[in-house]
C-alpha cells in the first residue's frame, strides 16, 4: 500500500466523525431523522475526503489537485441553497414560522460545518504525516475543539434578562406589562388568552442588545422556539391566538406573548434564554467609529 494510505484513512475518519459530532437533532427536529442526517453525513464524508487528500497532493507536488478545494467551495454553497429552499418551503406550513432570518442562519451553519470538516481532516492528515499517528490524533483533537468553539454561537441569555409577566387586558387591548401586543374584542377569545397565555419581558443588558432584539427575525426566532418546545394553542384561521413580540419604543424592552399548550414558566424562560442570537440580527451601533464631527 502507499505510504499515504493510513494518513488518508485517518484524516477521512477524523473528518467524518467530526461532522457526525456536529450533527445534532434537538427539539426542533431538524435535520430530520433518519434521511436528513444521511444526507449531511454523506456530504461530511465527501468534505473529509477533499481535505485529507490535499496534504499528500502538495507533498507529491500535484498542485492541480488543490483545485478540487475550490470546486468544493462551490458545491457546499449549494448546501446552503438546499437548506434555505427546503426550510422556506416548510416554513409556510408551520403554526409559528421560523422566519427568513432564522432560516438563513441555519443554512449558513450547514455550509460552514462542511468547511470545518475539511479543516479537521486536513490538519489530522498533516499531523500524521509530519509526526506519527499520535501527532495526527493530537491534531484531530485540537481541530475538534476549534470546531466545537466555532459552531457554538451566542445565546439570548448573554444579552438580555428574561422576566415572566402575566398578560392582561385594558379594554380590548392585550398588554404584557405596559407593552401593547394586539387588540382582541371577543370576550371568548380574551378568556382563552388569559387562560393559556404567557407573557415575558426581555430587558437588554446594553445598547447593542437593544438593537439586536429589535430585529424582527430575532423576535420571530424566539416565538418559534418557544412554540416548538412547549406547543402552541392555536390552529389555522385563528389570528387572535397568534404569538407576538412587540417592543417598548422608549427603553427597547421586548414583550413576548405566547400561547403554549404546556404552561411551564421556568421551562419557557430557559427556552427563551437558549434561543440562538442570529448572526444576521446582531447589531453593534456602539462599535461605530466617528471619524469626523459636524460643524
Amino acid at each position: 500500500m502507499s505510504e499515504y494510505t493510513y494518513p488518508i484513512l485517518f484524516g477521512l475518519a477524523a473528518g467524518t466523525l467530526t461532522r457526525i459530532y456536529m450533527l445534532r437533532t434537538d427539539y426542533r427536529q431538524y435535520p430530520t431523522y433518519l434521511h436528513g442526517k444521511i444526507i449531511h453525513v454523506a456530504l461530511g464524508f465527501i468534505a473529509a475526503g477533499l481535505g485529507t487528500v490535499a496534504i499528500p497532493s502538495i507533498m507529491e507536488e500535484e498542485f492541480t489537485a488543490i483545485t478540487f478545494l475550490t470546486l468544493a467551495a462551490s458545491q457546499f454553497r449549494e448546501v446552503r441553497n438546499m437548506e434555505r429552499n427546503t426550510l422556506t418551503e416548510l416554513d409556510s406550513y408551520e403554526m409559528v414560522p421560523r422566519g427568513k432570518t432564522y432560516i438563513e442562519g441555519v443554512a449558513i451553519a450547514f455550509e460552514s460545518r462542511n468547511y470545518l470538516v475539511i479543516f479537521t481532516s486536513l490538519l489530522s492528515t498533516l499531523g500524521y504525516l509530519v509526526f506519527n499517528i499520535w501527532g495526527g490524533l493530537a491534531a484531530a483533537i485540537l481541530a475538534v475543539l476549534i470546531s466545537k468553539k466555532l459552531m457554538s454561537g451566542g445565546r439570548l441569555k448573554e444579552i438580555v434578562e428574561v422576566e415572566f409577566v402575566e398578560p392582561r387586558f385594558d379594554g380590548a387591548g392585550l398588554y404584557v406589562d405596559n407593552i401593547y401586543i394586539m387588540n382582541i374584542g371577543l370576550p371568548e377569545r380574551q378568556e382563552e388568552v388569559l387562560r393559556y397565555g404567557m407573557g415575558f419581558i426581555l430587558k437588554p443588558k446594553n445598547f447593542n442588545a437593544r438593537s439586536t432584539i429589535a430585529n424582527l427575525g430575532q423576535r420571530q426566532a424566539i416565538l418559534h422556539d418557544v412554540s416548538t418546545a412547549l406547543g402552541v394553542y392555536r390552529d389555522s384561521g385563528t389570528p387572535a391566538l397568534v404569538p407576538l413580540a412587540k417592543r417598548d419604543l422608549d427603553d427597547g424592552r421586548v414583550g413576548v406573548f405566547v400561547l403554549p399548550q404546556e404552561k411551564n414558566i421556568n421551562k419557557a424562560i430557559k427556552i427563551i434564554e437558549a434561543v440562538p442570537t442570529l448572526e444576521n440580527a446582531i447589531r453593534m451601533p456602539t462599535e461605530r467609529q466617528t471619524n469626523g464631527k459636524g460643524s
